[in-house]
């Protein structure tokens, strides 16, 4: 089966757990997000990949409008029910690899922990730069993967066998090569550790008892050092939570 055909079909399933998704819904890390764009009410957002439509939110009452794009149909179904007070947000679906937009027609891009799903990240970087108005901005957030190799294929193999629908976490420094490519001009970055809730990260995408037994015994059975890269919280012999790195950065063209 293609793989944007297997993830829409796996993204319908759990539309509902994005919307209401403790790690994606993070007051702290939205509100920087509005800190750092400081969008302006004569402005036009696009926000790829919508997710549960926290950024969209977020963001609609800054600015002119907001487009919001998801290449599956059911999630923007599952945000639309809760945007009913922001008139002024678009839902399109879209595929971020092919965005359906003019050249230079967008003042700002946005793009939130959703391009590890994305099979062709160069595509998604190339399809930003023609889109986005000169002298717009793109900010960008994903999960990212440690620069050591070994930490970094633990990582997207732990992440891939609870979610299917994972393509890859990248490092910072692949990212960084990707936007290179364009002339893209880096603002601003941070990184913030996301501490993952074992169960609730679970919950999100895995049905299966089997399945879950599996991703448990992955990370019990690694090395310790791998475990520390995750930076892995037990209590006794049960798994309560584990770490991840998230970058947000700010690019203008």
């Amino acid at each position: 089966m293609d793989k944007k055909l297997q993830n829409k079909e796996l993204f319908t399933k759990r539309k509902d757990a994005y919307v209401n998704s403790r790690t994606h819904s993070n007051p702290a890390a939205l509100q920087k997000i509005t800190e750092w764009l400081k969008p302006s009410t004569d402005q036009i957002i696009l926000d790829i990949a919508i997710g549960g439509g926290q950024v969209a939110k977020t963001l609609a009452p800054f600015a002119k409008q907001v487009i919001a794009t998801d290449l599956t149909p059911s999630m923007l179904t599952g945000v639309r029910n809760s945007i009913n007070e922001n008139d002024n947000i678009l839902l399109i679906i879209a595929d971020a690899e092919e965005l359906p937009f003019l050249d230079d027609s967008m003042d700002i891009i946005t793009c939130r922990i959703a391009a590890h799903h994305f099979p062709r990240p160069e595509k998604f970087i190339q399809e930003v730069y023609r889109v986005l108005k000169p002298g717009g901005k793109c900010l960008f957030v994903d999960n990212v993967a440690p620069e050591e190799d070994a930490a970094d294929q633990f990582l997207n193999q732990l992440e891939a066998m609870r979610d299917p629908s994972h393509e890859r976490a990248k490092k910072i420094s692949e990212w960084k090569k990707l936007f290179s490519k364009h002339p893209f001009t880096l603002l601003q970055e941070d990184i913030r550790i996301k501490k993952l809730h074992f169960q609730d990260w679970l919950d999100r995408t895995v049905d299966s008892e089997e399945v879950r037994q599996q991703v448990t015994r992955f990370i019990e059975t690694a090395d310790e050092k791998l475990q520390e890269a995750i930076r892995l919280q037990k209590d006794e012999n049960t798994i309560l939570s584990f770490s991840i790195d998230e970058w947000i950065s700010m690019w203008e063209k």
